[in-house]
């Protein structure tokens, strides 16, 4: 393969941890997973929402970038390591949860821990509706997740496909997954795991599952 470092993407229940567990076994890779609910102000948040909201984003930015700056070496012959979070999304998030004072000091520690990360080498983004991640928040049943609105759901998205928009440093695979369970229909997750392997340019890439 290609790349050394890949980071899976997607809104809040499209399934990214559980597609990088079912890549696990396909190859000799390191998996960094993302240890959501080690954050003590998660519940919080989605009680109080402008009140825990700068503490929510800067403890997951400070988790995620120890993790990273671990786990990705810049040595050529590395493992693949495999994420099921970009870093970037502490910002795509702080950006949809913050007030713009509050946006303006994280985003001042955000940059600094950009400039000692290196960019995933590929961006998979799994895509599905509103309607659907409704389903899939409903049917994993976390309980502080309930309330969580199909508007809150579609700012995350908008800020995602602006930031598409615009990068062209890395490729970025976007993979509908809309009508498909990947979970139980072999044959979908098989297509996912081939394009997963190709190598592309940068840019844009989509495909529908």
């Amino acid at each position: 393969m290609k790349y050394q470092y890949i980071s899976v993407e997607g809104n809040i229940g499209v399934g990214k941890t559980t597609f990088v567990n079912m890549l696990s076994p396909y190859f000799d890779c390191k998996l960094v997973l993302e240890q959501f609910e080690d954050n003590p102000f998660l519940k919080k948040f989605y009680q109080h929402p402008e009140r825990y909201g700068l503490s929510l984003e800067l403890f997951f930015m400070a988790e995620r970038f120890q993790q990273l700056s671990e786990s990705i070496s810049p040595e050529l012959f590395s493992p693949l390591v495999i994420s099921d979070y970009f870093f970037l999304k502490s910002k795509f998030f702080a950006k949809n949860n913050l007030s713009n004072e509050e946006l303006i000091l994280f985003n001042r520690f955000a940059d600094i821990a950009l400039n000692n990360l290196a960019p995933p080498q590929l961006l998979v983004y799994l895509h599905s509706s509103v309607d659907r991640l409704q389903e899939n928040i409903s049917y994993r049943n976390r309980s502080y997740e309930q309330a969580i609105t199909d508007e809150y759901l579609l700012n995350i998205q908008n800020i995602y496909f602006d930031f598409f928009k615009k990068e062209r440093s890395f490729p970025i695979l976007i993979l509908d997954v809309e009508n498909v369970d990947f979970v139980k229909d072999q044959i979908a997750f098989n297509k996912m795991k081939d394009l997963f392997q190709q190598n592309y340019s940068n840019g844009v890439h989509r495909f529908k599952i």
